[in-house]
């Protein structure tokens, strides 16, 4: 009960407002290599990739609870596949659910960057370390119940044992890694419609586009616009946080 205890009083403690974070030159340079080097290379991409797959699928199933869509479960392979089921009337909403999966992670880490921006990146992360207790309930495979529980455990442990003045940093460095691995499992999805045709029908616009009128290349410019919105914001951002 004690560990409880200090764990929640930690996580109410986080929703206050603390001073906005800014930085040189050199230190975000800095974070933003390491946060690359963390992402892109296939060696560190094939862990971190299952969380933004996790993430990528959690839009999946909060989109469709925002329809009112019923979910049953979603599932997350070590190839970072992944399968959200949901049941509910067609067209809007599983549109809707459908889309809401590649946009998710930089969408998530633009929020991120931003709540470091106003001074809420604690109550950023406390908010984030709930949703990740939360979206247990929708596992159904082996695979994304061990991602599901090491990103929550970690989430915890941050929550706890995360110094006041680097929570900022903490937070902006998982938003950068999550807009990073966002933008590149954009670039992923449109290699599969110009060069790996093979794998198109794990492609979710080319899902969509079997379930709408819709084709395939109308949703990859509306991911293409969603993700690079979430650039260009953070970019400005960053700069307004830039010192100097």
């Amino acid at each position: 009960m004690q560990i409880l205890d200090t764990w929640w009083q930690a996580v109410l403690q986080g929703f206050v407002r603390t001073e906005p974070l800014s930085f040189t030159l050199f230190p975000i340079l800095a974070i933003i290599a390491i946060c690359i080097l963390l992402t892109v290379p296939r060696a560190t991409w094939r862990y971190f990739g299952l969380y933004v797959t996790f993430v990528h699928e959690l839009g999946h199933a909060f989109a469709a609870l925002m329809t009112g869509r019923f979910v049953h479960g979603l599932k997350i392979g070590l190839d970072h596949s992944g399968e959200l089921v949901s049941s509910g009337k067609p067209g809007f909403s599983a549109a809707w659910s459908g889309f809401w999966g590649y946009p998710v992670p930089a969408l998530v880490g633009t929020v991120l960057i931003g709540s470091t921006y106003y001074g809420y990146g604690s109550a950023a992360l406390s908010v984030g370390a709930l949703i990740l207790l939360v979206s247990l309930i929708f596992l159904r495979n082996w695979v994304g119940i061990l991602v599901a529980l090491a990103s929550a455990a970690i989430a915890q442990l941050l929550v706890v044992f995360t110094p006041k003045y680097a929570i900022a940093w903490v937070v902006l460095s998982l938003g950068l890694m999550l807009l990073i691995g966002g933008v590149r499992d954009l670039f992923k999805i449109l290699g599969v419609h110009v060069s790996r045709r093979e794998l198109l029908a794990s492609s979710d616009a080319y899902l969509l586009a079997t379930r709408s009128w819709l084709p395939a290349w109308v949703w990859l410019l509306g991911f293409i616009v969603a993700v690079s919105a979430c650039v260009v914001v953070s970019t400005m951002m960053l700069a307004l946080m830039l010192r100097g």
